[in-house]
Formats: C-alpha cells, sequence, structure tokens
C-alpha cells in the first residue's frame, strides 16, 4: 500500500494498525465481532488493570479460552460453542445430590463451573 493511498487515519497509522475491510458478502461479520468485543471489555477488560502488552495478551488468551470453551451462551439450550449439549438431568435424587466446583480463572474474573467427578 503507497502513502498516497494509505486511507488510515493518522492514529491508526502511527499504531501501526492495519484496516481490515469486511467482505460485501459477509453481512453479519460486523455484528458477530462487536457482540465478542462488547463482551470481552464488558466482562473482562473493564474489570482488569492491564500492565503491559504481554499482560493483555495473556488475558486475552484466556478469556477467548473461556467464552468458546467454557461460558455458556445464549441459543441452543445455553450451548457452548465448542461442546455438544449436554443430556437434561431428569433424575430429582440426582439434582438433589449435585457437586459443583468453581474454578476462578484470571484471578478470580472469570469463574468456571462444573461438576465434581
Amino acid at each position: 500500500m503507497t502513502e498516497a493511498s494509505d486511507s488510515r487515519p493518522p492514529v491508526l497509522k502511527d499504531a501501526g494498525i492495519e484496516v481490515v475491510l469486511s467482505g460485501v458478502r459477509i453481512p453479519r461479520m460486523n455484528a458477530v465481532m462487536e457482540r465478542w468485543v462488547q463482551t470481552c471489555r464488558r466482562e473482562l477488560l473493564d474489570r482488569t488493570l492491564i500492565w503491559n502488552r504481554r499482560h493483555l495478551l495473556h488475558a486475552l488468551r484466556e478469556f477467548e479460552q473461556f467464552y468458546n470453551g467454557h461460558r455458556p451462551h445464549q441459543g441452543i439450550a445455553n450451548a457452548r460453542p465448542l461442546h455438544p449439549v449436554p443430556d437434561p438431568i431428569a433424575d430429582p435424587g440426582r439434582i438433589a445430590r449435585l457437586d459443583v466446583r468453581r474454578r476462578d480463572r484470571l484471578g478470580g474474573i472469570l469463574h468456571e463451573y462444573r461438576h465434581a467427578a
């Protein structure tokens, strides 16, 4: 890209940020990314004091794993994106004996809940 055809705002250009244009035939891509960025900001970045770039990248990696692997999403039975929908618990006795364990991630900002084995 030549300097004359560079349409990036000076702030982005000075920071070395490249602008990626969305595809013409992908109208939902922008909405999906806006939703992810809002969720990341609300659940992680608004609650975290980021010290440096390394800390930011670590926090974003942890959040991405949490978001895709554990956090329930609105949709089909609150299923996680990378896991199948779990079988429902129909036995009332089993529901009364549930042993749930909590695992804190990123110093307690994110919480994972699992059934104890």
